[in-house]
């Protein structure tokens, strides 16, 4: 866990300050609306459908208990006693009041905490990987570089007026966890062959590099939304000591030539499609050898700095455990438990996917609970994942069955991650006013459809992502099965695509061999009562079509094709496709 240091604090401190005053401003009157907007974005404050909603920031997902606590006293006392954690590591209260927004964050602030850069068009929370420390995969530690990068790019004076918002994913192991195919910049750490693990001073392995064995690959140009892109690697072996200066460079390359004129051609993947990656990357080299002897450029020195404003887990020698794997724990074992690179321990997710609950939302009963397990079994921290639920990172394995009981009590330790039920969706038409339809009802259906772990374990791994929009907050393009609202001659209606993937190897349990890819639409949209069904129809294509059990159901769409999956939907004689007038596409 990273621990503020004096001008950590005081810049947030200050920050608070100046958007107190910019609130009162506005309330009387003496700041337009026009004036306003970019200051309470800076902020994280959006203007919602029905309130306004602030988006704090989790950076890299990790959180303290005492953070947690602060959480659950904001829901109570400022909003309606939950809130929701978003795919971008971070937490969002849909119900605050205006005017006591300032007060907020003053409380956040006394926990190390603010929601500076979390909208607008700067470069937003630096994402990474929630196993980061703990996967036996890791090369570096991902924490550490994502650390650097947040500081060197907050209240960045250059970056702060971008043409569009930018975002970034770091991802220190073998498997990208981190999505970085799918980031305006993704940064993969790679390791020269032939080298020894890095080790740091603490003996902490993947901390600091010695000499030039450690890198990172840099992926350009990624993105969902209403034109979803799959990122176009520029440089296959960036030394770790550049890190700042390329991307800085890449920066510098976006700011200068993307488009202002248009928001919906402004993200950097435009740039790169357009100009063409070879020429993108040249244009970077160009500006980077202007910069790469610079003041960014980092060194040992400096990476043990962020490294040493971090608190290490104290582990105690243990050996691993050889635990049963039947019955309900043993579901839940295999479901829910992650290994651990230090042996005896164990990475543990909590899943805040039960049917009936809207997906990645917790009440402030839970997250006064969540600290309270993270404090007794996870030395006081925990992580936010993309998948909208939260990880204890390191939970004695004599010590798993006493928390999944009280995980079970508390109704988080449904043994569905990496399955179909733990599903992704953005807040939808519920409370966002971008939205074009809800989300939140189609995942409860088909959770509640498929609400049988026996026929879930058998179906195997699945990602469902559904967005209320083409913004694509809850990363459509990228489920197995992505389902899209869309406003149909004033109706909510739902678009389906499958064979998206978020990356190779990207799940909980790596089986999977599918590079990241975009999913592709099976064809007209549908109803929003006959979207359960439509799931049903593909997972039956899947189960009789599947080479093996070990075949994932995405592995299956890039083998056959889309065909087969359309006909049963479409073919099928009980398709409500054939049962009522056309709706466009």
């Amino acid at each position: 866990m990273y621990r503020y240091d004096e001008i950590d604090q005081r810049l947030v401190d200050e920050r608070v300050a100046q958007f107190r005053d910019q609130t009162q401003r506005f309330l009387n009157g003496k700041l337009s609306e026009d004036d306003f907007r970019p200051l309470r974005l800076q902020n994280g404050l959006y203007i919602q459908r029905y309130a306004p909603m602030l988006r704090v920031a989790i950076p890299y997902g990790i959180l303290s208990s005492k953070q947690l606590r602060l959480l659950a006293h904001i829901a109570r006392k400022y909003d309606r006693g939950y809130a929701h954690f978003s795919t971008r590591q971070n937490i969002q209260f849909n119900w605050p009041k205006l005017e006591e927004v300032p007060d907020i964050l003053a409380d956040l602030a006394t926990v190390q905490m603010h929601a500076i850069q979390t909208s607008g068009n700067c470069i937003r929370n630096i994402t990474g990987d929630h196993f980061g420390g703990v996967a036996k995969d890791e090369i570096v530690d991902t924490f550490v570089w994502c650390e650097l990068l947040r500081q060197w790019s907050t209240f960045h004076p250059e970056f702060a007026y971008l043409p569009r918002k930018f975002k970034i994913a770091v991802n220190g192991a073998e498997a990208d966890r981190a999505a970085t195919f799918l980031h305006d910049i993704g940064l993969h750490a790679v390791q020269k062959i032939g080298t020894d693990p890095i080790i740091s001073q603490s003996g902490k392995m993947g901390s600091v590099p010695n000499f030039h064995d450690v890198g990172f690959r840099v992926i350009v140009g990624g993105g969902m939304g209403r034109t979803p892109l799959i990122g176009s690697v520029i440089r296959e072996f960036l030394p770790w000591q550049h890190l700042l200066t390329y991307v800085e460079a890449i920066l510098r390359v976006y700011n200068r030539h993307g488009r202002r004129d248009n928001k919906y051609k402004a993200r950097i993947k435009i740039l790169v499609k357009e100009r063409g990656a070879e020429a993108f990357r040249d244009e970077v080299e160009a500006e980077w050898e202007r910069l790469r002897e610079g003041p960014s450029t980092l060194t040992r020195a400096e990476v043990r700095r962020v490294e040493s404003r971090f608190t290490r887990p104290r582990y105690v020698p243990l050996e691993d455990l050889r635990l049963a794997q039947d019955g309900p724990f043993g579901a839940w074992l295999k479901r829910n438990v992650f290994p651990h690179k230090q042996p005896g321990y164990a990475a543990v997710t909590l899943s805040l996917k039960k049917t009936g609950v809207p997906p990645g939302d917790a009440t402030d009963a839970q997250m006064d609970a969540i600290a309270g397990l993270a404090e007794r079994y996870s030395f006081g921290e925990l992580r936010v994942t993309h998948e909208q639920n939260l990880v204890l990172a390191d939970v004695r394995q004599d010590a798993l069955e006493e928390l999944w009981h009280e995980a079970r009590a508390l109704g988080l330790a449904t043994p569905n991650i990496g399955l179909l039920t733990n599903i992704i969706a953005c807040p939808g038409g519920d409370f966002c006013s971008l939205a074009n339809a809800k989300s939140i009802p189609v995942a409860e259906a088909i959770q509640r459809l498929f609400d049988d772990l026996d026929y879930l374990h058998d179906i195997g791994e699945l990602d469902l992502n559904i967005s209320g929009c083409i913004n694509s907050c809850g990363h459509h393009h990228v489920g197995h099965i992505g389902v899209l609202g869309v406003d149909k001659q004033g109706e909510e209606f739902y678009q389906i695509t499958i064979g998206g993937n978020q990356g190779k190897n990207g799940g909980q349990t790596p089986r999977g061999l599918t590079p990241a890819a975009v999913g592709r639409v099976i064809g007209p949209a549908f109803a929003q009562h006959e979207v359960p069904w439509v799931v049903q129809r593909l997972i039956e294509v899947y189960l009789d079509r599947r080479e093996s059990d070990a075949e994932r159901f995405v592995d299956t769409v890039h083998r056959l094709g889309i065909e087969p999956f359309k006909q049963n939907v479409y073919g099928h004689p009980d398709s409500p496709r054939q049962n009522r007038e056309p709706v466009p596409a």
